[in-house]
């Protein structure tokens, strides 16, 4: 019986990476962001409230990023009759907005990022722009 497995981490490095990565993105739609990163248990490992970005969002990012992780997929896959329900159930910790990606590395989910203050195209945009930094990918493909 094997009673342990090798497991992958995201290192600070790749952590301040992405959020450079996601700060540039931003920056360049002229939309400030909030931005998370976690673990892959949904602890989080970075964040940063851009200038003039919406305080509230920090809120809905992080739920994004935790969901994300949660599900190993982006927060845009829970069908949407069942997202208030998922909501209700889980006191607003899981949520169905755009802007929550997983982070897949070597195959493995290592985090996940989630945006907000932007529209959900750009967050999913600066998102998407974190990954590319560290070669990272939405699915274990």
């Amino acid at each position: 019986m094997e009673v342990t497995k090798p497991t992958q981490v995201l290192t600070h490095a790749a952590v301040m990476a992405m959020l450079e990565a996601a700060i540039a993105a931003a920056e360049q739609t002229g939309q400030p962001q909030c931005i998370v990163i976690v673990d892959a248990s949904g602890e989080v490992q970075g964040e940063i409230r851009m200038t003039g970005a919406k305080y509230l969002s920090r809120k809905s990012a992080a739920t994004k990023a935790r969901t994300a992780a949660s599900i190993g997929a982006p927060t845009t896959t829970i069908p949407e009759a069942v997202r208030p329900h998922i909501a209700a159930a889980t006191q607003n910790g899981v949520t169905g907005l755009p802007g929550g990606l997983p982070i897949y590395v070597g195959g493995d989910l290592v985090g996940a990022i989630g945006v907000g203050s932007g529209s959900g195209d750009q967050d999913i945009a600066v998102g998407q722009a974190a990954l590319a930094a560290i070669s990272a990918t939405v699915t274990p493909a």
